[in-house]
């Protein structure tokens, strides 16, 4: 039968994807790796006592449901062969032919991703084209999008005499000045900080010692953590007369760094002299575009991460560097308005004195506000553990300002898309260049290309046939 007359035997199921076994006599091994790729991806139904043939399939029966059930159910539910304990739904449908049984894998929350069995190496991913082992890279992407779900809410050891009173009070006052009359003004210090999500059970959260900690506490907490902002007297460090001409590099809580960079970043935009109701206005779109990047860039930023945020001010344009992807493609950020901040009470507190907008309609903001003025789009760029923000000034100079650069940069992203390709080959060397594509977020001809490479560089090969051959990497 056909994949459609399947599902309608099938029936209750609301199909999302699906993966057959035969498992006539006992749960096959390679349903673990689909048990991990469903539930790293976005789910789907796992079907013993069938078995594909080309594109058809055919009902076998599974000869002793009950025990293969068990088993199954038994090795997902213990937690034993896996990482996390995974829950299952489970149907069983009778046929002439036998007992077929369906296993419904739901996917993780990213917080507990990746989902693996017996060692990290066995994390499998679903694509197009059915379970793929993960590249240590994704691997290492699910760690850092698990971030984005609980980390700065997690409680530390600290109590409130942790947190900086001068910090404490300096927010107090700003947050009064924003917020005439609100409720929060006449609670008590530590009832104020509870209800920004600083203070939970009397404990402070990590979100809290990052905007109000002491320094000593956040070197503690955060050994790598350090702020730079730089500017550079030319358009690369290269053309530039000295390495810098000012550099801040702030070992601060959050809220006093916000205030110490935006001071001096300020001074850096162009403001020419306009009347808004009668008087000069002080706060035009692009200096409203700027502030919103440095309260972007400090809300979402991984601070677990070993490599420091930087802002670098050169004469044609401002870089915005954060460690720490963004959780969605920016395309779906813009067009959903979608809003999730690595560092949710960081984004309360500032969204609390009105210093930051939604994270969709903070990037609206940036790129409607520099457009304004400059008549140019913002640049935002990044990978699984990075995005960088770029504000031109000038047109027509980004590319010649990294032309220099800008091979480094190439050859980088190249030799890291070899490794790539060369590490999912020797997992996987049946692969089509189209299965490949698929799974490296690639275009065909973009594949083609780094296999040609790989080819030249003497590093890959190709034995047999265009259908039955396969790919041989070399050492």
């Amino acid at each position: 039968m056909k994949k459609g007359e399947l599902i309608e035997k099938l029936q209750d199921i609301e199909w999302e994807d699906f993966e057959v076994k035969e498992a006539k006599l006992e749960v096959p091994k390679s349903s673990w790796e689909t048990v991990s790729a469903f539930s790293n991806t976005a789910g789907g139904w796992l079907v013993f006592g069938v078995c594909k043939k080309g594109k058809s399939y055919e009902v076998l029966g599974v000869d002793d449901p009950e025990k293969v059930s068990l088993d199954f159910t038994n090795v997902l539910r213990t937690g034993q062969k896996f990482n996390k304990k995974i829950e299952v739904g489970c149907k069983k449908y009778e046929f002439d032919e036998g007992t077929v049984l369906a296993f419904y894998i739901p996917p993780k929350s990213k917080r507990d991703k990746p989902i693996y069995f017996n060692s990290q190496k066995n994390t499998f991913v679903r694509t197009a084209s059915g379970d793929q082992r993960a590249t240590p890279e994704e691997i290492d992407a699910f760690f850092r999008s698990a971030s984005f779900e609980e980390k700065d809410r997690e409680r530390t050891v600290y109590l409130l005499n942790a947190l900086d009173k001068e910090t404490i009070r300096k927010y107090r006052s700003y947050f009064a000045s924003v917020n005439p009359g609100h409720r929060y003004i006449s609670l008590s210090d530590e009832d104020f900080l509870g209800k920004l999500g600083v203070l939970v059970d009397g404990k402070v959260t990590y979100g809290g010692l990052l905007v109000f900690g002491r320094d000593d506490l956040l070197s503690k907490e955060f050994p790598n953590y350090r702020i730079e902002y730089l500017e550079i007297p030319g358009i690369s460090y290269e053309n530039a007369p000295v390495r810098y001409s000012y550099r801040l590099t702030s070992e601060r809580n959050l809220f006093l760094t916000f205030f110490d960079i935006y001071e001096q970043l300020s001074k850096r935009v162009d403001i020419p002299f306009s009347v808004k109701g009668g008087f000069r206005d002080d706060d035009p779109p692009q200096l409203q575009a700027i502030r919103e990047a440095l309260v972007n860039f400090i809300m979402h930023t991984d601070y677990f991460s070993q490599t420091n945020p930087r802002i670098r001010i050169f004469s044609n344009r401002y870089e915005f560097f954060n460690p720490g992807a963004l959780p969605k493609k920016l395309e779906f950020i813009l067009k959903e308005d979608f809003s999730q901040p690595r560092n949710p009470i960081v984004a309360k507190i500032f969204r609390y004195i009105k210093l930051s907008e939604n994270i969709g309609s903070g990037f609206h903001k940036m790129i409607n506000g520099w457009n304004s003025h400059y008549h140019l789009n913002p640049i935002i760029e990044g990978d699984f553990d990075h995005y960088k923000i770029t504000f031109p000034t000038v047109a027509g100079t980004i590319s010649k300002t990294i032309n220099k650069t800008i091979n480094k940069t190439i050859n980088r992203t190249r030799d890291g898309r070899e490794t790539e390709v060369l590490k999912l080959l020797k997992a996987n060397p049946a692969l089509t260049v189209r299965e490949m594509a698929v799974h490296l977020e690639l275009t065909e001809v973009g594949v083609w290309y780094h296999i040609n490479n790989l080819k030249k560089k003497g590093l890959l090969k190709r034995e047999g046939g265009k259908r039955t051959g396969r790919w041989v990497v070399k050492k």
